[in-house]
């Protein structure tokens, strides 16, 4: 594949997003900046929240862990409807009674100051981080595809996205973000459909022997119960639950689209059917992984390895996407990749900005003007710490450091979790300055147990259910530094009468 090929379709891509945010970002204001006016309808954000809630990561890693994991992945996926029918229930109706911009300002209105910049620090350390590594295994596989070839440095290419990112984002916000992301959750679904259908018709396949192919294949197997596999269905269900409440309802970027919607019924209704879509779109990415390991064996080809002479999972699609597919179906790859990485980046960006400018720099007591300089500065910024973060890791080169630092950085969402269950189901009032000390143990403690739980305790390895854990410790720490209400008052009347 030709890289200026290549350069020209990610430059026509950037384009038709730049058009879509001048035409969406005029008159813009604070409110359409952080919650689009509360004016957008339901299914436009449930269909815009596809993209934000995948990555390129997701993309890549998707397909290419079937071969080692098979489809254990839809025991998260089943896990999240239940999540998603908590949020719709118990999330969504405190924070529209609230009517909150960032969702951290309930935790200063049940518990205090320190428990709120808490929570809204833990936020942005871990979505600065994700979104970072996010960007940079995608800016990785653009490199080495692309710009190695025309001799452009990895922190140019980086500086660039990124900066792209900005210049489509920072005026509109989440008004323009809704658009941009329809459009990329289109471009997203139409290439993964278009991916399955060429790797079809290479191995001569028709609809029904696709659906038959995939269902036979040992790797299209969901449910595992032996107890020492990481695979095992409970524990994956019960996961996926828990990170789509911690990492959808407790997390400011996905429920900044939520609270765009007209109302709550119309949230709630973005929220239910967003669920329902989420379980085709897996099933997509999950059978075009074993289509592509069929594609695989059929063709000859041989797959990278890494040391341990086990199969690097993440470089499937890409190497055969770039070096054995066809041009058309490369082209399909790129436009694929680059949709699903910048949808959840530009999410995160505008996140970022809405809760430094809500949670620390208090905008609202400020006039139009001011706030408009403030959140093109704040929006600025974190196009730098991203860009930043990336340069990093690129300097560690170690790619299992990178990945332990993002694991660190998911285990900061436990606090949050800990932190919104004790606000909404207890009475009880904190000892507000402690708050930090009982957010900071948790994750510390996890990171440990779980690089030791096979040592500990016989065999176990710890799945996406450390995030559990690491709630239920800090909910216990917070219950250390609790205390009665005080007869007589009511910090939250509207969260009270929720718990009610």
């Amino acid at each position: 594949m030709s890289p200026k090929l290549v350069l020209s379709l990610i430059a026509g891509y950037f384009t038709i997003l730049i058009i879509i945010a001048l035409i969406t970002s005029r008159k813009a204001t604070s409110a359409s900046f952080f919650v689009a006016n509360r004016n957008v309808p339901w299914y436009m954000v449930a269909f815009a929240m596809i993209g934000t809630s995948l990555s390129g990561v997701s993309f890549i890693s998707v397909p290419g862990m079937v071969q080692d994991k098979a489809w254990s992945y839809m025991a998260v996926v089943f896990g999240y409807l239940v999540g998603y029918l908590v949020i719709g229930m118990v999330l969504l109706p405190l924070y529209y009674k609230l009517n909150l911009v960032s969702i951290y300002t309930y935790l200063e209105q049940r518990f205090g100051f320190w428990s709120y910049k808490t929570g809204a620090a833990l936020f942005l350390i871990s979505r600065a981080i994700g979104a970072a590594l996010r960007l940079y295994v995608v800016a990785g596989v653009l490199q080495v595809a692309v710009f190695d070839d025309l001799g452009v440095p990895f922190a140019v290419t980086v500086a660039v996205s990124i900066l792209l990112i900005y210049l489509y984002t920072f005026r509109g916000g989440l008004k323009t973000i809704l658009w941009t992301d329809t459009f990329q959750t289109l471009a997203m679904l139409t290439s993964v459909g278009i991916s399955i259908y060429l790797i079809s018709a290479e191995l001569n396949l028709g609809f029904q022997q696709v659906i038959s192919t995939v269902r036979e294949s040992e790797m299209s197997q969901i449910f595992f119960w032996e107890w020492t596999d990481s695979r095992k269905f409970w524990t994956q269900f019960i996961s996926g639950m828990f990170i789509t409440i911690v990492m959808t309802g407790l997390d400011q970027d996905l429920m900044q689209k939520n609270l765009s919607c007209r109302s709550l019924g119309d949230a709630q209704k973005n929220m239910f059917w967003f669920a329902l879509i989420l379980v085709p779109v897996n099933i997509l990415f999950l059978s075009l992984g074993v289509l592509l390991y069929q594609y695989a064996a059929a063709k000859g080809i041989q797959l990278p390895v890494n040391a341990a002479g086990k199969i690097i999972g993440d470089d499937v699609f890409p190497l055969l996407a770039t070096e054995h597919f066809s041009l058309f179906a490369g082209i399909v790859f790129i436009l694929g990749i680059i949709a699903v990485t910048y949808s959840s980046a530009d999410s995160a960006l505008t996140a970022l900005t809405t809760s430094f400018c809500v949670d620390f720099l208090n905008i609202s007591k400020y006039s139009e003007e001011q706030q408009s300089k403030m959140r093109h500065r704040t929006h600025f910024m974190f196009t730098v710490v991203l860009v930043v973060i990336i340069l990093i890791f690129r300097a560690l080169n170690d790619q299992s450091l990178i990945t332990a630092v993002f694991k660190a950085a998911g285990y900061t969402y436990g606090p949050l979790l800990g932190l919104f269950a004790f606000g909404i189901f207890t009475h009880r009032q904190l000892t507000d300055r402690l708050v930090p000390w009982m957010c900071v143990w948790p994750p510390v403690f996890c990171y440990i147990l779980n690089a030791n739980s096979k040592a500990w305790l016989g065999g176990y390895e710890f799945g996406f259910e450390i995030l559990l854990v690491n709630g239920l410790l800090t909910y216990l720490g917070l219950l250390a530094i609790s205390r009665p209400a005080e007869v007589g008052t009511q910090v939250n009347p509207a969260a009270a009468e929720l718990v009610s």
